[in-house]
């Protein structure tokens, strides 16, 4: 709806957008209640929230401060078209989500703020969820949504296809929709460690991406393969009494098989290009990981190759973790904690509570409970959400019977 309206009322009045959207579900909370649900809700909130914003236009006479191009607005666009049912065509839709998820990336933003925008506006992401999402606080996240929309609102019109920033756009937009799928896969949420709606929505959002033929390139079918073969293993993800399962525990049967085989023929498809991109060296370490019947069956050196190809291309704390731990997988659980101390900025892995769990399951490993136990507590104390505070507390208490035993 956001972006719908904002195509109607141009992008410098993103924020009108915003709120007679906000003022419609307002709205039918209450009259809802008392008439009862409509035959076509997305009908009768568009048409809410449009009218809102033409009430609230024609109030404050903002033809004339904007004339003469408004006011030419005013007598055709805004009143006469596009119609309810139009705004709402399956094409319009997506043509409108295409085109806003562009306008966010304005070359005049930072990637970083760029996908800010995108995660906030677009996917709804509150500020703390975004903020979650690029392992940052709430407060230095909020301002920089701030300024961002304020950048975003000097522009008159969403973006056209045609534009010749298309390219640099497009890979901020492709960061953005992995960002979405890693915070409802990985769950920063304090409600939930996985939400299976924001996978799906990131999924259908580069499925919008592919349906596009500027936007399908090999990177973007490489982002859709990961996605697909890290969606396929949401089933075990969380067990039948809501316990977050580590990949190393989950059970491979219910893997999503018929996710799996799409996501090899998305990778398949993405390997049509001359450049590698992170999304394809991502999907190529997650297609590992789905070849393998077991643990003890994963080939564990292809993966830390990957890992170092990947390294290569984006030096991360989070993904020099994801190699430490592989390499211990490899090698043993103290070549893997070597790996780890050599993380040359593991400060900013400081808030990220899998930080000091993956040390305390690798000290486990070595039979030294009671540093796994500190590691575990210090993990405990970052928890997220009620999932992760279990998964911490079992690892503790694995931890205090191994010092039982020993005593």
């Amino acid at each position: 709806m956001v972006a719908a309206l904002t195509r109607i009322f141009g992008v410098h009045n993103l924020a009108l957008a915003e709120d007679v959207v906000q003022d419609a579900f307002c709205r039918a909370l209450e009259i809802w209640k008392l008439r009862g649900v409509p035959a076509n809700p997305s009908a009768w909130l568009m048409t809410a929230a449009k009218n809102r914003a033409l009430d609230i236009l024609r109030r404050e006479r903002t033809a004339l401060k904007f004339a003469p191009d408004l006011a030419q607005l005013f007598a055709s666009e805004w009143t006469l078209a596009p119609t309810v049912s139009e705004i709402l065509a399956p094409a319009a839709l997506r043509d409108d989500m295409l085109r806003m998820m562009f306008s966010c990336c304005q070359p005049r933003l930072p990637e970083a703020a760029q996908v800010a925008l995108i995660l906030h506006l677009l996917c709804g992401f509150s500020v703390s969820e975004v903020a979650g999402a690029f392992v940052s606080n709430h407060a230095a996240i909020e301002k920089r949504i701030s300024r961002a929309k304020k950048v975003l609102a000097s522009s008159r019109h969403l973006f056209d296809f045609k534009d010749e920033d298309f390219s640099t756009r497009l890979s901020a937009v492709r960061r953005a929709l992995y960002l979405l799928f890693n915070e409802g896969y990985h769950g920063a949420s304090a409600d939930a460690a996985v939400r299976v709606d924001l996978c799906r929505e990131a999924i259908r959002l580069v499925t919008l991406l592919l349906d596009n033929p500027s936007s399908a390139t090999p990177a973007t079918y490489g982002l859709a393969a990961l996605m697909h073969f890290q969606a396929a293993r949401l089933p075990s993800r969380i067990d039948a009494e809501g316990n977050l399962m580590a990949l190393l525990d989950q059970d491979r049967s219910k893997w999503d098989a018929a996710m799996l085989a799409k996501g090899r023929r998305l990778l398949d498809v993405s390997a049509s290009g001359r450049e590698v991109s992170e999304y394809h060296i991502e999907a190529a370490i997650a297609a590992v990981h789905a070849a393998a019947p077991s643990v003890e069956e994963t080939d564990w050196g292809s993966i830390v190759a990957l890992y170092d190809s990947l390294l290569a291309l984006h030096r991360s704390p989070v993904v020099e973790l994801n190699r430490a731990i592989a390499i211990a997988q490899r090698d043993g659980p103290e070549p893997g904690i070597e790996a780890i101390e050599a993380i040359a900025d593991r400060d900013r892995l400081n808030r990220y509570p899998f930080y000091p769990a993956a040390l305390g399951t690798l000290e486990l490993r070595r039979d030294r409970p009671e540093a796994a136990r500190a590691h575990f507590q210090a993990a405990l104390a970052l928890a997220r959400n009620p999932a992760e505070r279990r998964f911490l507390e079992q690892r503790i208490l694995a931890c205090e019977e191994q010092l039982s035993a020993k005593a």
